[in-house]
C-alpha cells in the first residue's frame, strides 16, 4: 500500500476560511441573529445630514420684533389715550385734572355708577373759583332700565341750585319709538331745566338704520318736551356716522378726552373733556364738562316757563 500524506495541511486553510465567513456573517446580523439594516441607517444618516438648523441671530432677530410690537401695542392702545393725564398742566388744575382755559361755565354729569351723594358737600363746589353750573344724570336706558339713583338725586340737583338736566341711554337694538315713551314716562322735566339728552354711543348694524331710528327718538322727544334735544356722542361717532346737515340743526354735547382744545370743526354746545375728575361730596371718580357761553346763555337753553302756567 501507498502512504496517504498527512491531512493537517489541507485542513488549516480550511479552519481560516470558516473564521473569515463566521466574522463576516455576524457583522452582517444583529444581536438577536437578524441580519441588520444597513440600507435603512444609511438613509437616516442622510436625512441628519440634510437638516437645516435656524441660525441662532434669527431667533435674536424674532424675540426682538415680537417684544418691540408688545411695547408698541401696549402704548398705542394702553398709554397714549391716556396720555394727557400724566402731561405737565401749565393752565389751571382744579378737581383733579387740568381744567381746559378760556371756560367759565363748568358741569358735571352722573349716574348710579357714582353711589350715593353727599349734595350739601357737593353745593359748595357752586361758590369755588370755578364754580360748577350744572348737572346731567342719566335717567333711563334701551327701553325698559331705569338708573336706580335718577329720581332722587334729579330731585336734590334742582333743591341745592344746580341747573339740571336727564339723559337717555341709546340701544340700537330695541325700537326707537318705544325707548322714547320710556323716557318721556321716566322724565319729568320742570322749566329751568335743560334740554332731554340722546346719549349714542353704539351703532349696530346698519348704519342707515341708525341714522332712522335716532331721528324717530328726537322728533318724538322733541314734540312732547316741545325743545329741540341735545346729541351727545364722541367727536369719532359724531364725524363718522352723524356728520350731516340733519344731525348738526341739534345742540351736540362732545366727548373728546385728553386733549387740550376740541377738534370738532362744527358748532358745539357742551364738551365732556375728562372721565377722572374728583368732586367733594362723591367718592368715585366722575365726568366733568364745561359749556360753549357764559351762564346766562345756558339759562337761555333750558325749558321755558310755558304759556299755560303764565
Amino acid at each position: 500500500m501507498t502512504k496517504e500524506p498527512p491531512i493537517m495541511v489541507v485542513n488549516k486553510p480550511r479552519k481560516t476560511t470558516s473564521r473569515k465567513r463566521t466574522s463576516s456573517s455576524s457583522s452582517n446580523t444583529t444581536s438577536s441573529g437578524g441580519p441588520k439594516r444597513r440600507t435603512r441607517r444609511s438613509k437616516d444618516k442622510k436625512k441628519i445630514a440634510r437638516k437645516w438648523e435656524v441660525p441662532s441671530w434669527i431667533y435674536y432677530i424674532l424675540m426682538g420684533g415680537a417684544a418691540a410690537l408688545l411695547v408698541i401695542g401696549f402704548y398705542y392702545f394702553f398709554i397714549r389715550p391716556y396720555a394727557y393725564r400724566w402731561k405737565p398742566c401749565y393752565g389751571t388744575k382744579a378737581y383733579g385734572v387740568c381744567l381746559p382755559s378760556g371756560y367759565r361755565v363748568h358741569g358735571f354729569d352722573i349716574s348710579h355708577h357714582q353711589g350715593e351723594i353727599n349734595w350739601a358737600v357737593l353745593s359748595k363746589t357752586q361758590f369755588t373759583p370755578f364754580p360748577i353750573r350744572f348737572v346731567f344724570l342719566k335717567a333711563s336706558e334701551g327701553g325698559d332700565f331705569s338708573d336706580t339713583t335718577f329720581v332722587h338725586n334729579f330731585d336734590l340737583a334742582r333743591q341745592y341750585g344746580f341747573i339740571r338736566g336727564a339723559y337717555h341711554f341709546y340701544n340700537p337694538k330695541t325700537d326707537a319709538s318705544r325707548q322714547a315713551d320710556f323716557f318721556i314716562r321716566s322724565v319729568q322735566l320742570e322749566p329751568g331745566d335743560l334740554p332731554p339728552v340722546l346719549d349714542i354711543e353704539k351703532r349696530g348694524d346698519d348704519d342707515d338704520r341708525l341714522r332712522k331710528d335716532l331721528l324717530v327718538w328726537l322728533r318724538k322727544i322733541e314734540q312732547h318736551y316741545k325743545v329741540k334735544p341735545i346729541l351727545y356722542t364722541s367727536y369719532k361717532f359724531k364725524t363718522r356716522y352723524l356728520n350731516d346737515s340733519v344731525f348738526n340743526t341739534y345742540p351736540y354735547w362732545i366727548a373728546h378726552y385728553y386733549v387740550d382744545s376740541v377738534e370738532y370743526k362744527g358748532q358745539w354746545r357742551f364738551w365732556q373733556h375728562t372721565d377722572a375728575g374728583t368732586l367733594p361730596g362723591i367718592r368715585e371718580q366722575v365726568d366733568l364738562n364745561v359749556f360753549n357761553g357764559t351762564l346766562e346763555e345756558l339759562k337761555q337753553m333750558t325749558i321755558p316757563v310755558s304759556e299755560e302756567e303764565n
